[in-house]
C-alpha cells in the first residue's frame, strides 16, 4: 500500500501542497485530476522522492519515501516516473532506448522485453528508428515503453498521453491499463482528460489549489459532483436551480420534449458526429444539451432533465 499521510510543501513562502492525505492499494489506479496548476506534477513528483517534503511523510508499505536530502540520486528504486519531457536519447534506436537499463547478461530475453513492450505502445515497426526521427506522440510512446522496462512496483504518470493522436490514444490507454492491471503496478496518473479517469482509473483525487477536495470513485464523482469546478473537468455543465437547489447537469441528462416549462432559445448548434451539442439561453445564462439533429438559431426548445 502506498500512504500519503498529511504532507505539506512549498517551492517558495506559499505552499504548493497542502496537508494532502490518501492511500492506494497495491496493484489500483488512482487518477489526479484539476486544472493546470491545481498541483498534481508537484504531488507526483513528491511521492517519487525528487523533492523533500516540508512536513508530513509517505510510504510504499514500510519503506519511507526520502527525497534530495537523504539520496545522492532523487527517485526511488521500487518506482518509476515518467514526466511530460520524455527525456529519450535522440542519437540511439527506440530499441536502445527502451533497453536502456536492462541488463544485457542475457541478450535474447533482453530483445523478447523490449519487443513486448514496443508492441503494447504500438511502435514496432519503429524499433530501430533513431529517436530524434520520431514525433511527440511516437516519442511519448516509447517513453512509456522504457518505464515499464523493468517493471516497477508503482509507475507515476504526468499526462501520458497529452501529445498522442485521438485515433491511436484509445487503443493505446487500452492495452497499457490492461497490462498494468495484469502485472498488479499501482499506477497513478496525473491527467486533465476525463477519459483517462471514467475509463480506466479505480479512484479519483479532484485537487485544487494544492489541496484534495474530493476523492472516490469516479462513478460517483462524475454523477454527483458537490460543485461546479468537480464538475466541469468532466466537460461542459450546466448549473440549473431546481426547488431552490442548485444543481449540476451535464447536456447528455437534458432531454427534448413536446411540452415543458424549461424553454430555451438556440443560440448555436456544434456537430460532433453522433449528435450536436445545442447551445442555448435560459434566465440569461447560457445552456448546453444534446440533439440528434441540428437546431437553428432562435428556435424555441422544451427541456426536461432526464
Amino acid at each position: 500500500m502506498l500512504k500519503v499521510n498529511n504532507i505539506t510543501f512549498s517551492y517558495l513562502k506559499e505552499n504548493t501542497i497542502k496537508k494532502n492525505t490518501f492511500f492506494i492499494e497495491k496493484g489500483h489506479n488512482l487518477a489526479i485530476i484539476g486544472e493546470s496548476g491545481c498541483g498534481k506534477s508537484t504531488l507526483l513528483k513528491l511521492i517519487y522522492g525528487l523533492y523533500d517534503l516540508d512536513e508530513g511523510q509517505i510510504f510504499w508499505n514500510d519503506i519511507e519515501v526520502l527525497g534530495p536530502k537523504y539520496n545522492l540520486i532523487p527517485g526511488m528504486d521500487f518506482m518509476k516516473y515518467l514526466a511530460q519531457d520524455f527525456d529519450l536519447m535522440p542519437f540511439i534506436t527506440v530499441a536502445e532506448n527502451v533497453g536502456k537499463y536492462l541488463s544485457n547478461i542475457y541478450p535474447d530475453k533482453k530483445n523478447d522485453r523490449i519487443l513486448e513492450l514496443l508492441e503494447i505502445v504500438e511502435m514496432t515497426e519503429f524499433a530501430n528508428v533513431k529517436a530524434k526521427y520520431l514525433s511527440g506522440g511516437q516519442m511519448q510512446r516509447v517513453a512509456i515503453a522504457r518505464v515499464l522496462a523493468l517493471e516497477p512496483e508503482v509507475l507515476l504518470l504526468d499526462e501520458p498521453f497529452s501529445h498522442i493522436d485521438n485515433f491511436r490514444k484509445n487503443s493505446l490507454r487500452r492495452r497499457l491499463f490492461a497490462y498494468l492491471g495484469k502485472k498488479q503496478i499501482t499506477t497513478i496518473v496525473a491527467t486533465h482528460d476525463s477519459t483517462d479517469v471514467l475509463s480506466f482509473a479505480d479512484e479519483v483525487l479532484v485537487m485544487k489549489n494544492g489541496n484534495i477536495i474530493e476523492k472516490g470513485a469516479p462513478k460517483f464523482i462524475y454523477e454527483k459532483p458537490k460543485d461546479n469546478y468537480i464538475a466541469s473537468l468532466f466537460g461542459d455543465v450546466n448549473e440549473i436551480e431546481i426547488d431552490g437547489k442548485v444543481q449540476f447537469i451535464y447536456p447528455h441528462q437534458l432531454l427534448i420534449v413536446d411540452h415543458s416549462d424549461f424553454e430555451v432559445t438556440v443560440l448555436n448548434s456544434y456537430f460532433r458526429g453522433s449528435n450536436h451539442l445545442i447551445e442555448g439561453l435560459y434566465n440569461n445564462k447560457s445552456l448546453f444539451f444534446e440533439s440528434d439533429l441540428e437546431i437553428s438559431k432562435g428556435t424555441q426548445v422544451h427541456l426536461k432533465i432526464k
